[in-house]
């Protein structure tokens, strides 16, 4: 596993947002292809890096940006690593567009560089689950909310106990009002995964989330549903992951 330092990115107000180091997971085979995944509110990517590590998809590159510190209103205003700000973690809750964009182009701009026969693709835990699904949104309808183009093609989105953010509500006039939008979005694969007894982020979120999604045209959605999970992940919810990346991306399971 290697690292890289910080680098920042347009955030509220115009200001800079300056991101955490990112721990790098390099391929154990042939490099197929690379995932950036980003954790839940105030943790970190190294936490993330070393379960990636020991998963057995040696075909894909790994990378775990950390998040901007920054005031967070769940917390008071204290501030903690988080892709953006949030008072309440549900698909019901106030959105911070401009924290979700900045994001979603900095996950961007991590895949950017990547070779161009190598699959890219973006998943998250909890408040990463909710930004990597913005970025799915943001993917099919060919830009950010700024209107800024988004620059990177996605061929597998994962959301693990999380939802969907501010696209809810437009998401589905957005991909009907542009025959290219609408084929990004039926194109492609979204992985959501939930427990049922979640109590951070609850199991309806979950389905909600699908149920937006899947209405606004994304239909090649995946929902899975883990009875006693809480806002955690286990091993089979992390081996239903395994299977899925390796049909959706072609890549090969080891082990």
């Amino acid at each position: 596993m290697s690292y890289y330092g910080s680098s920042s990115s347009g955030g509220r107000g115009g200001r800079r947002v300056e991101y955490g180091r990112s721990y790098v997971v390099r391929p154990k085979g042939r490099h197929l292809a690379t995932i950036v995944w980003l954790h839940g509110l105030g943790d970190n990517g190294a936490s993330w890096s070393q379960l990636l590590d020991s998963l057995p998809l040696p075909n894909i590159k790994w990378i775990c940006p950390t998040a901007a510190t920054r005031p967070v209103a769940a917390f008071g205003g204290f501030p903690c690593t988080a892709w953006f700000d949030v008072d309440d973690t549900s698909v019901d809750g106030r959105d911070d567009i401009e924290g979700l964009d900045a994001s979603a182009a900095h996950i961007a701009n991590l895949l950017s560089s990547e070779p161009s026969d190598v699959k890219l693709g973006i998943g998250g835990f909890s408040m990463g689950a909710a930004a990597a699904l913005h970025s799915a949104a943001c993917y099919a309808h060919g830009k950010f909310s700024s209107g800024i183009p988004y620059p990177i093609t996605l061929s597998a989105v994962i959301s693990l106990s999380g939802w969907l953010p501010c696209s809810r509500w437009t998401l589905r006039g957005k991909i009907e009002s542009s025959h290219m939008a609408a084929r990004r979005a039926l194109s492609l694969p979204i992985l959501l995964c939930h427990g049922r007894a979640d109590e951070v982020v609850s199991y309806r979120n979950g389905e909600r989330s699908t149920e937006y999604l899947r209405s606004s045209g994304f239909s090649y959605v995946t929902f899975k549903s883990y009875n006693g999970l809480g806002h955690y992940t286990i091993p089979e919810e992390m081996d239903d992951v395994c299977k899925w990346l390796s049909s959706r991306l072609g890549v090969d399971r080891s082990r």
